[in-house]
């Protein structure tokens, strides 16, 4: 009886054991479940944190603009030194340290720099010393347009002394070039993080045309060859600048060929047309997202009448804000300075003057042209392009 005793005894101890073994499983299985799910939840938590801490990056790059060096006779021949060399440095010494703070400055090459060695000229086929390049560089202009309506005035020997001039500066040139290739090369350049493209063009050339076949000597503009250039490089790059060489002279307005121009350009993508040629300052407006300087005017000249020795210093800071890998570009801080180049009576002693910096011994009731051609900048845009107030 004892023994059945003990086989009767055998199946509940091995049923309890079994349900020990497989309470213990689940209970660890549901312990390890439990972690993992908890595990997987802070992993979660990490990746919600990294997109919500995540700051956007923000690049900026500051461009500072003047207009034409339309240097004439009486301003190199004020410039010659007793050695026979030429020195334009302390003509613009007064804008020099303006500039110094900014990544981008640009300036308008009005006249060939062919050099001494094919024999100087002013008026009305300009060559100048390549003296005047020299300057500029060391005022720090770094950007510089070479397509103009006398960028022919002395033939294609006068454009290959003037690029090979620029060839090894430390500057960004465009307009001129010396083959088809040069010409349509993709430059594309970056300033503080910040990937850019710089073209220039002429609507005029004074009847003076490239030889055919030689095109690529000066940019005269077209909206093929814009578009051409332009949907080349306008994915790759985060800004687009256009330097044009167009409008009426001497005409305070904008014409409706500028007009024309800039909505093409616009359209295509610019993001800054900066104009000259008028040889007086005109309007800055917006189209669309594109800032357009109608005219900034001459920078240095000997021509005469106030409005016509009145340029404009424009600058703008480029932003770049990159947010969970959205770009926007934006340009702020949009503001504007007159200038203003004395002579004397001996049509020497060249200099170019902020208006902030005049006095009427300089230039008489300078307050009174100053608020006028304020008043032509500002026209489109009011006090959207902010502009100082002059003392005193």
């Amino acid at each position: 009886m004892a023994k059945k005793k003990r086989k009767k005894l055998k199946r509940p101890i091995k049923t309890l054991i079994l349900l020990f073994l497989t309470g213990l499983f689940l209970v660890s299985a549901g312990v390890s479940f439990q972690i993992n799910v908890q595990e997987n939840r802070l992993h979660q938590q990490e990746k919600i944190t990294d997109i919500t801490i995540k700051e956007p990056t923000i690049q900026e790059a500051s461009l500072v603009m003047v207009g034409d060096a339309l240097i004439h006779g009486a301003i190199y021949l004020d410039a010659k030194q007793a050695d026979g060399s030429y020195d334009f440095k302390p003509m613009i010494a007064r804008v020099k340290p303006m500039i110094a703070d900014f990544d981008l400055r640009y300036y308008n090459q009005e006249t060939i720099l062919g050099g001494t060695s094919i024999g100087l000229s002013t008026y009305p086929q300009f060559n100048s010393p390549q003296e005047v390049g020299d300057a500029f560089l060391d005022a720090g202009f770094n950007l510089v347009s070479l397509a103009t309506n006398h960028t022919m005035d002395r033939g294609e020997q006068g454009v290959i002394h003037s690029v090979n001039y620029w060839k090894d500066k430390p500057a960004v040139t465009a307009g001129s070039y010396l083959s088809f290739e040069d010409r349509d090369q993709e430059n594309i350049f970056e300033v503080n993080g910040i990937k850019y493209a710089f073209f220039s063009y002429t609507t005029w050339t004074n009847g003076l045309e490239t030889p055919k076949g030689k095109e690529y000597l000066n940019n005269v503009y077209s909206d093929e060859l814009a578009k051409k250039n332009i949907e080349a490089v306008r994915d790759k790059v985060d800004v687009v600048l256009v330097a044009m060489h167009w409008g009426t002279e001497y005409s305070l307005g904008i014409s409706a060929d500028q007009e024309r121009i800039a909505n093409y350009l616009s359209s295509l993508g610019v993001d800054i047309i900066i104009g000259s040629h008028p040889h007086v300052v005109e309007p800055i407006a917006y189209i669309g997202n594109t800032l357009v300087i109608y005219s900034l005017g001459n920078f240095i000249s000997a021509q005469e009448g106030v409005e016509r020795l009145t340029g404009l210093l424009a600058s703008v800071k480029i932003k770049k804000i990159v947010n969970r890998g959205v770009q926007t570009i934006s340009l702020e801080d949009l503001k504007a300075e007159l200038l203003y180049t004395y002579y004397n009576s001996a049509i020497r002693d060249f200099e170019v003057y902020p208006y902030t910096q005049l006095s009427n011994a300089v230039l008489p009731n300078y307050k009174t042209y100053y608020n006028r051609y304020k008043g032509v900048v500002q026209k489109l845009l009011g006090e959207k392009v902010s502009m100082p107030v002059l003392g005193g």
